[in-house]
C-alpha cells in the first residue's frame, strides 16, 4: 500500500474537507481528489461520503483511518528506535489525574528534569478514563491514573496507595452513618474521574441517591466549593491535610473498601520504550504508601 497515498487520505479524513487537506499539503485541489479516487479504486470500497460542505468517513473509511494512524505510528515509533542510543532525550508526555499531579508528582517531576535536562517533559492533566484513552491512542506516553484497571495493551505499575476521606465545611455536623449526608450536593470532576466513580458507587450500593450532583472542573474549585459550605466531596487525604490543619475543611472517614485508592501508572505493552520513558518510569518505586 502506497504510503504517500495513505498519508493524503489521512489528512484529508483529519480535515474533512478536500481543499483544506490541499492546502495543508501544498497541493493543488484536483491532485488530492485524483489521489483519494485512486485509493479507493485500488482497495475497491468508497472511503466517504461527498457532500456540497464536506465528507465523512464511511465505515471502510473509519477502519482505514484507524490502520493508517498505527502504520503511521509504528514507522514513528521504528524511527525513534533506530536513532535511540539509550540516552534519555526528546519529548516525554505524561498523564495524570489532576490530584496526583499537584501533591504527588512536583518533587519527582523536579528531580526528573535536573537529571535528564534534554527531555522535554510535558504534564496533561486529565480523569482516568481520559488518560487510559491517551495511552491506547499514542497521544501521551504513560498516566498516572486511579486503580483498578484491566486492558490487554497495558502495562501497569503501582506506585502510590491513598487514603480517601469525605470532607465538608467545619461547621457540617460529624457524619456518622450514609443518612447524614442523603441532602447534601455532592461536588465532583466531571465524568471519567475515578474518584467521583467511587463516590458514586459507594452511594449506589448504600441506596442513597444524591440530592444534587454538581460538576466542577478543578481541585480548587472543588475545595473552595466545599470550604464555602456548598456541599460535600470525596478527596485524597493528602490533597486535602493542609485545608484540614487550617481548619478550613473538616474530613470524615468512609468505610471499607472504599477508604483505600491505589494510583498505578500505566503505558503500552506493544510500543518500544524510549531511554526517556524507562528513565521516568525507574523514579518510582513500586507501591509508596501514603
Amino acid at each position: 500500500m502506497d504510503l504517500h497515498l495513505l498519508n493524503i487520505f489521512r489528512m484529508v479524513a483529519r480535515l474533512g474537507s478536500i481543499s483544506q487537506a490541499a492546502k495543508e499539503l501544498q497541493y493543488a485541489q484536483s491532485n488530492i481528489t485524483m489521489k483519494i479516487q485512486q485509493l479507493e479504486k485500488s482497495l475497491q470500497s468508497p472511503l466517504f461520503y461527498r457532500y456540497n460542505r464536506g465528507m465523512t468517513l464511511t465505515d471502510k473509511g473509519s477502519l482505514l483511518l484507524a490502520y493508517s494512524e498505527k502504520i503511521f505510528h509504528l514507522i514513528e515509533e521504528t524511527e525513534a528506535a533506530m536513532k535511540d542510543d539509550q540516552t534519555p532525550d526528546g519529548s516525554l508526555i505524561i498523564g495524570s489525574m489532576e490530584t496526583t499531579a499537584a501533591v504527588r508528582l512536583p518533587p519527582f517531576l523536579s528531580t526528573y528534569h535536573q537529571t535528564f535536562p534534554k527531555v522535554d517533559l510535558t504534564l496533561k492533566t486529565g480523569p482516568t478514563e481520559q488518560n487510559i484513552q491517551g495511552v491506547l491512542q499514542h497521544q501521551i506516553d504513560g498516566a498516572f491514573i486511579a486503580a483498578p484497571v484491566e486492558h490487554p495493551a497495558l502495562i501497569q505499575k503501582e506506585v502510590f496507595e491513598e487514603e480517601m476521606v469525605l470532607i465538608t465545611d467545619t461547621k457540617h455536623p460529624d457524619i456518622s452513618s450514609i443518612e447524614d449526608i442523603q441532602t447534601d450536593t455532592i461536588l465532583v470532576f466531571r465524568s471519567g474521574c475515578a474518584y467521583r466513580e467511587k463516590l458514586e458507587h459507594w452511594l449506589h450500593q448504600e441506596g442513597l441517591i444524591p440530592a444534587k450532583i454538581m460538576e466542577l472542573g478543578t481541585m480548587e474549585a472543588i475545595i473552595g466549593c466545599v470550604s464555602a459550605g456548598l456541599g460535600l466531596s470525596l478527596l485524597p487525604l493528602s490533597v486535602v491535610s493542609k485545608y484540614i490543619q487550617e481548619r478550613s475543611l473538616k474530613q470524615h472517614s468512609i468505610p471499607h473498601p472504599y477508604e483505600k485508592v491505589k494510583t498505578i501508572f500505566i503505558y503500552r505493552k506493544d510500543r518500544y520504550i524510549p531511554a526517556s520513558l524507562t528513565a521516568f518510569i525507574n523514579l518510582f518505586p513500586e507501591k509508596v504508601k501514603s
